[in-house]
């Protein structure tokens, strides 16, 4: 009861609102997919002002930069479609507070993606260590060994509790705002930071599914972007990661007897 005080009316979001939330968002992952598509892959692909400013640069660091990039839009790219329930719902509540929703949900967006480009950063660490280590090839993908230990330990996460916790708040938007609801701009971005980390803490296995398949590998990105939608959204999310977990496992020991 206390918390359903907190938050408050939950009123219907304005057409405008909604259509202009939606629009960005579409608009910002259209983008995010099409710099993908490019794949920028030196500091002369940014344009001449960029390879310039690269020039006096060791090389490693470009490179490492680039990576990191690549990480940070790649996540937008399949992130943002299975959160906007979430930054819609924040809108609506923000909107029956009286607050500016738009600008109060893109805050709580940028605390969403704060947390997934942390994740960016260490994911681009990764890589350079399994670059380093010869264990990730130059087509960015590993060998069938490593790779079906990579889905057998994917499918394993996808049945244990701590995934099936992150899952029910990612997908429980008016649940969340009970629970983590505060007021403020600070609150706003505060709350897609712990939004985040639950979604960081539902997914961060199946991104590293790409180390498998291929890092640049952008069908099994698009896969990838399907599946956490749908496991977002659909009802009965315990039997989806179930079943995706047990036929991750089946996959990896198929992947381990071929090899």
């Amino acid at each position: 009861m206390e918390s359903s005080e907190r938050l408050g009316a939950i009123s219907a979001l304005p057409a405008r609102d909604r259509t202009l939330i939606l629009v960005e968002l579409g608009a910002l992952t259209a983008l995010s997919w099409l710099y993908l598509v490019r794949m920028p892959m030196s500091a002369s692909d940014f344009g001449e002002v960029a390879a310039r400013i690269a020039a006096p640069m060791p090389s490693g660091v470009v490179e490492l930069w680039i990576v990191f990039m690549m990480w940070a839009v790649m996540m937008v790219a399949m992130m943002l479609p299975s959160a906007a329930p979430m930054i819609l719902t924040y809108a609506k509540i923000a909107r029956g507070r009286g607050t500016d929703a738009i600008a109060k949900a893109w805050l709580f967006a940028a605390g969403y993606f704060a947390v997934w480009t942390i994740f960016s950063a260490v994911a681009t660490i990764a890589q350079a260590v399994l670059q380093r280590a010869s264990i990730l090839s130059n087509a960015m993908s590993t060998s069938s060994l490593v790779g079906a230990a990579i889905l057998v330990i994917a499918g394993i996460y996808q049945l244990t509790p701590m995934k099936q916790a992150c899952l029910f708040h990612c997908q429980s938007p008016v649940s969340f705002f009970m629970t983590h609801w505060r007021d403020g701009a600070g609150g706003a971005f505060r709350m897609g930071l712990e939004h985040g980390s639950f979604c960081v803490g539902c997914c961060w296995m199946l991104m590293l599914l790409l180390f498998a398949a291929g890092v640049m590998n952008l069908t099994w990105v698009a896969a990838l972007t399907a599946f956490v939608l749908i496991e977002k959204l659909v009802p009965y999310p315990r039997a989806i990661a179930n079943i995706a977990g047990a036929s991750l496992i089946a996959g990896g020991v198929l992947l381990a007897l071929r090899a």
